[in-house]
């Protein structure tokens, strides 16, 4: 039997999440829109089941689900419940297993980060590149819930339209 109508509702609720989602990162993607451009799905289907996947770059799930730092600074109920954490791991000022401060190079750039010390210099690009690092892995990273949060809404209103549509296949192939 084929379920036209209920294929249908699924990639209408797979592009709903999606879209929500997007929504719900907005000015929060600091990636250029390169985490809402990522996100995507796909349906497969087997003999018994419609399985819809979701796509994304993969520091999204840190940002939706968050991750627990070192100092455990956001208590939130969210992040708390994150299974991501920083864990020290020795190394130099108990720092290794620290996002490495590469990756926040671009990201102070596009931002017109500039500090400056005491004196008024200029602090060198990689040593604030290395206190952003610092500062994220004792504090972690707030969950932003942007993917999950939408995910259980469209779930629970697609609800009712999956039955209807499994109900319109029925019917069409009883005619």
């Amino acid at each position: 039997m084929e379920y036209i109508n209920f294929k249908r509702s699924v990639q209408i609720f797979a592009d709903v999440v999606i879209e929500e989602a997007r929504k719900n990162l907005g000015k929060n993607d600091n990636q250029d829109g390169k985490l809402a451009n990522s996100l995507s799905s796909k349906i497969i289907t087997t003999d018994s089941a419609f399985i819809v996947k979701f796509f994304m770059e993969n520091y999204g799930v840190f940002q939706d689900q968050g991750v627990r730092g070192v100092d455990s600074y956001y208590a939130d109920q969210v992040t708390a419940s994150s299974p991501f954490s920083y864990k020290s791991k020795g190394g130099k000022f108990g720092l290794k297993g620290m996002p490495p401060p590469k990756a926040f190079d671009k990201w102070t750039v596009r931002k017109g980060l500039a500090p400056r010390d005491k004196l008024g210099r200029f602090l060198p690009r990689k040593t604030l590149d290395f206190l952003i690092a610092r500062s994220i892995f004792k504090k972690g990273i707030r969950a932003t819930s942007f993917f999950s949060k939408p995910l259980k809404e469209v779930q629970i209103k697609f609800g009712d339209e999956f039955l209807k549509a499994v109900a319109k296949d029925i019917e069409n192939r009883k005619q």
